[in-house]
């Protein structure tokens, strides 16, 4: 139910949108509407014909933009009237989140619906007073039609325009008002048990996440989730006779059925790994196939962080499987990640991923068609659409070698190769498309990723892999002698204003490269972006950060995203990074930001805290002993690497790993992390010490000896009493 994403230029005239980059707005560059990309060109002409904008908001690998772009934006007649009467916006929702954000939640707050693609009316100053999500061409039973609204909204124009303006203004004053601090004693252990018993309630007991369906992924859920069941972990006795009144309510019972869950479903690509974007019904079984750079990130760290906390290793593989995708099949030749994989490919939703009993015979033979089949759920009959079959886990491993009588060893080797084989075949299909920009924010979560698989699977390429990129994306999109920071980079073209969570996942991912590769240079780094995102985004007023910089007049109201969902808050973010930093820097200014951010959200979690459960995260590490561990010592030397490999098998969510390597790499940490100088390597040989609150336990060489240091980890302690004031 689409049409292939890019339109190949046909007879029509292309309109402005040919001269973009973005490959959402490319996508409809020769429909006959007269499109203008979000700017000043088009906002004069509003002003100037007295015109309202039709604005269209959705992204490249979006279903039912491409849809509405097929059925309306393609129809000559509805083009028509939409050229008439509006000056008509098309805007790439992940180049301009903060645009987005203003109409979204505009069109939520009023009750017009949420979602893509969304289509809203402006004044010529850009105040929303009407929109919805998808329109039809023309109208059916409960939606209205593209040609019987446009001439009803230009009729309104004409005959109520001051009430138009009024409710215009009106929402975007309730808008700026949902920003307001609003004070709180919640402590944060309150806090972590409204988020726990919200997240409890949710929970789908019987097959994993949160509600009915359609189910998403939720990585913010189980971020949280894991570090509630390592903070309950070390509250004895409290936490044990918790868990057993109620076990599969327990937090880490939730995270591992919702991980479980959706490494044997059908939304895990078990043929080429990553993942969808999320399932449509309650079993995990069927999704929505499009697949997003942000959610191989996210999903990665969590199931990183599943094995180090359970020791389960197919936790381990499954992360593994979602770096080998993500290298494959959404890496830029420069080095930077891309952004996205459509659904849809050869016009149907899905193709490209499912299959039928004779094409797997046709390229495994018939024995091993059999056994893939078995193992994986293909039948005859299928479980999607045309008879295909979407790949799950459907029998376990030990139950298909029984049934075709081989030892499991024999089974998983069969079925391994069976995966390559298959991976090739598809390979020559038609793929979908893929939306080959490279966003700063994605790109600093999927780093972060990288460096954390880097050290917990052991892997050096995983690093490689990450500082590629972060130089990819320090070179191309970090600008001047001031590092300005650009949102995307296409086709040799950096653009669009870094937005706070740009900053804020880079001066992240830097902070976990430096971690996985000891250069000094990466912490440098997260200084200098950490920098630059507290002059453009801080509220000296309130405290927080704006998601958008200063200085845009087309920003009619700069927000502070208060919600956890696809991806994490940029806030949420920030106030981690700031912590961390102050920590590791001594910069006390930034200490005093992050307290004061912990201060504003905490007014907006005491009425909702499962909305922001990485906020909570970031509460609790706030609030929390600094616990630094140093390993003085080279890298290259083996009895280094052996005190950071055991540091890197461990669930430890308060570290922060400092190595200081040769003599000059010593001296420019010690700039950075001046408590770092005095700590050195003894006899020759690498030394690790394990610090809290900036006070040292005895240096130990033994890896062994170093092992239980590291385990004898303190128990989180929550301050009740919030900061308070308003300004830094």
């Amino acid at each position: 139910m689409s049409t292939p994403p890019l339109h190949e230029p046909g007879p029509r005239v292309a309109n402005r949108l040919a001269r973009e980059k973005s490959p959402y707005l490319l996508q409809h560059a020769h429909n006959p509407v007269d499109w203008y990309a979000w700017g000043d060109e088009a906002f004069e002409r509003a002003r100037r014909e007295d015109k309202p904008i039709f604005l269209s908001v959705g992204y490249s690998t979006c279903h039912w933009c491409h849809v509405m772009e097929r059925e309306s934006f393609e129809d000559e007649a509805v083009a028509a009237l939409i050229n008439r009467y509006f000056v008509p916006i098309k805007l790439d929702r992940e180049e301009r989140p903060d645009v987005d954000r203003i109409y979204m939640t505009a069109m939520q707050a009023t009750g017009m619906g949420g979602g893509w693609p969304l289509n809203v009316f402006l004044t010529p100053t850009l105040e929303p007073f009407f929109g919805g999500t998808y329109f039809p061409p023309r109208s059916m039973p409960g939606r209205i039609g593209m040609m019987e609204l446009l001439p009803r909204v230009h009729e309104a124009w004409g005959s109520e325009r001051a009430k138009i303006e009024e409710t215009g203004a009106r929402i975007l004053a309730g808008i700026a008002a949902l920003d307001e601090a609003t004070p709180s004693e919640s402590g944060s252990e309150a806090l972590f048990e409204q988020a726990f018993d919200a997240l409890s309630r949710f929970a789908d007991l019987e097959h994993g996440g949160f509600g009915e369906h359609p189910k998403f992924p939720s990585p913010s859920n189980l971020n949280f989730l894991m570090r509630d069941a390592w903070r309950r972990a070390r509250a004895e006795p409290h936490a044990r006779a918790a868990t057993a009144a109620a076990p599969d309510a327990a937090p880490l019972a939730m995270v591992t059925r919702q991980l479980d869950a959706m490494a044997a479903g059908g939304i895990h690509d078990a043929i080429g790994g990553g993942f969808h974007r999320y399932s449509t019904d309650r079993e995990w079984l069927t999704p929505h196939f499009e697949k997003m750079l942000y959610d191989q990130a996210q999903l990665a760290s969590a199931y990183l962080e599943a094995s180090q906390l359970t020791g389960t290793a197919r936790y381990a593989e499954v992360a593994r499987g979602i770096f080998e995708y993500v290298a494959r099949d959404l890496l830029a030749p420069e080095g930077g990640f891309l952004s996205a994989e459509d659904a849809d490919s050869e016009g149907e939703e899905g193709r490209f991923y499912v299959w039928r009993p004779a094409e797997l015979e046709a390229e495994l033979g018939r024995e091993d068609a059999r056994l893939f089949a078995h193992r994986y759920g293909v039948t005859e009959r299928g479980n999607f659409e045309h008879g295909t079959s979407i790949l799950h886990e459907a029998r376990p491993i030990e139950s298909t070698a029984q049934e075709f009588g081989l030892a499991p060893d024999e089974a998983r080797a069969r079925l391994a190769s069976a995966v390559s084989r298959l991976l090739a075949a598809r390979s020559r299909r038609v793929r979908p498309h893929r939306d080959d920009k490279v966003i700063a924010s994605w790109n600093g979560m999927m780093i972060s990723a990288f460096a954390r698989g880097a050290r917990v699977l052991d892997d050096a390429s995983l690093a490689a892999r990450a500082e590629r990129a972060a130089e990819f994306v320090w070179n191309e999109l970090c600008h001047g002698g001031e590092r300005e920071l650009s949102r995307r980079w296409r086709d040799g073209e950096s653009a669009g204003p870094g937005q706070l969570d740009d900053h804020a996942n880079l001066a992240l991912a830097f902070v976990d490269l430096n971690e996985a590769t000891q250069e000094v240079r990466w912490l440098e780094r997260a200084v200098a972006i950490t920098e630059r995102m507290v002059a453009r985004h801080w509220d000296a007023e309130h405290a927080g950060f704006f998601e958008a910089a200063a200085g845009d007049a087309s920003i009619r109201v700069r927000l502070k995203e208060g919600f956890d969902g696809a991806e994490m808050a940029g806030n949420s973010v920030a106030l981690r990074v700031l912590e961390t930093l102050a920590r590791l820097t001594g910069r006390t200014e930034w200490s005093t930001m992050a307290r004061l951010t912990a201060a504003y959200f905490r007014g907006r979690l005491a009425d909702g805290a499962a909305a922001m459960p990485q906020m909570l995260v970031a509460l609790e590490e706030l609030e929390s002993p600094p616990r630094h561990v140093v390993i003085a010592g080279d890298p290259v030397h083996a009895d280094t690497r052996a005190l950071i490999a055991e540091h890197a098998r461990r669930y430890l969510p308060h570290d922060r790993l400092l190595v200081t390597g040769s003599a000059a790499a010593h001296e420019r940490l010690a700039v950075v992390a001046p408590f770092t100088a005095s700590l050195v390597a003894r006899e020759g040989r690498a030394t690790a010490y394990v610090c809290e609150n900036f006070v040292c336990q005895m240096p130990i060489q033994d890896p062994r000896a170093f092992a239980a240091q590291l385990d004898a980890a303190t128990v989180p302690t929550f301050d009740s009493t919030p900061a308070t004031g308003a300004s830094a």
